[in-house]
């Protein structure tokens, strides 16, 4: 293991959360769901990032995206920050939906590599240059080799992170040594954020340099991540480490012998019992069977009332 080397630069590791897509049974934007969830968010120390892979963006229409952004933009607090996901496999819709997004207001966006076609480094390189010349916001190159079924190479991502629009990676591929050589290249960089989006590795990469952390589980349990920031800023180690234990108990819970879509229809069920969104899917995605969903939230209960987790619950709905 490397030594410890924090950015000295940064005040603070942010917490940034990627939000599900809140449903009604219609399937319809819930929008009473997203301003519970954000202000649970806002409250709880974490920024939300809409339309990611947590929130089922490839499965959503163009009418449903741009009605979530207009939504999100209006619970967002002025002084706080929000990104927004425009990944499509169309590189026009990525640009205009990332041009509404700015005229929002909007600083930051994410985008993965399109999904359809595997892309060589070159094409790669130059989708994302593309990208970044054609919109006007800061740019987060999205690695996620899950749902792309391709990892962007780290020295075409050093390469990208000098591009002036180029801000930062958001990385969720679960390798170690990519983690590793990854943080070698930019925990000292100023210009340039590593984002960890593989929720087991977040206390390692906080401690040796990561700028900051994007879970899933952050949807339910924002103030477990928000803490390990802190405790990471403050350098206690042994709290940080016992942060990440609750963070890998709850995600097990609703990850483990799960696909990704299964996964997430889990994660809106544990959701609910913070009183936060309903557990609709959008298809392809559909829900698992009542007995699963029964032992779900009984093995939840125990794990938060045994390990003594601490959710700031809402009101149910």
């Amino acid at each position: 293991m490397r030594p410890i080397n924090m950015k000295e630069e940064l005040k603070s590791k942010e917490t940034i959360v990627p939000v599900v897509a809140p449903l009604r049974e219609d399937l319809s934007l819930d929008q009473d769901a997203v301003a519970r969830i954000f202000s649970y968010l806002y409250a709880n120390g974490a920024i939300p990032f809409i339309l990611g892979t947590t929130g089922e963006s490839a499965s959503l229409s163009s009418a449903f995206r741009e009605e979530y952004l207009q939504v999100a933009v209006a619970n967002k607090p002025v002084e706080k920050k929000l990104y927004v996901g425009i990944s499509s496999n169309i590189l026009d819709d990525s640009i205009a939906f990332a041009t509404l997004a700015n005229s929002l207001g909007v600083e930051d966006v994410a985008a993965t590599l399109p999904t359809y076609y595997k892309l060589s480094e070159a094409q790669m390189e130059k989708y994302f240059l593309d990208l970044a010349e054609a919109i006007p916001n800061n740019l987060i190159v999205y690695n996620i080799p899950a749902t792309t079924h391709m990892s962007i190479p780290l020295d075409l991502l050093d390469r990208l992170s000098y591009h002036p629009k180029i801000v930062a990676v958001k990385d969720s591929e679960r390798s170690m040594d990519r983690l590793d050589q990854s943080l070698l290249l930019w925990k000292d960089r100023t210009d340039f954020k590593h984002y960890m989006g593989w929720a087991g590795a977040c206390a390692y990469a906080l401690l040796h340099g990561s700028d900051g952390i994007i879970p899933s589980s952050g949807n339910f349990a924002p103030s477990i991540y928000a803490e390990m920031c802190s405790a990471v800023d403050n350098q206690d180690t042994e709290r940080v480490g016992r942060l990440q234990k609750q963070s890998d108990e709850l995600g097990a819970l609703y990850q483990s012998n799960k696909s990704l879509g299964e996964s997430l229809w889990a994660l809106k069920v544990l959701m609910k019992q913070l009183g936060l969104c309903e557990p609709f899917m959008m298809p392809p995605l559909y829900a698992l069977g009542q007995q699963e969903e029964e032992a779900l939230i009984h093995a939840f209960q125990v794990l938060i009332t045994k390990e003594n987790i601490k959710l700031n619950f809402v009101n149910h709905v």
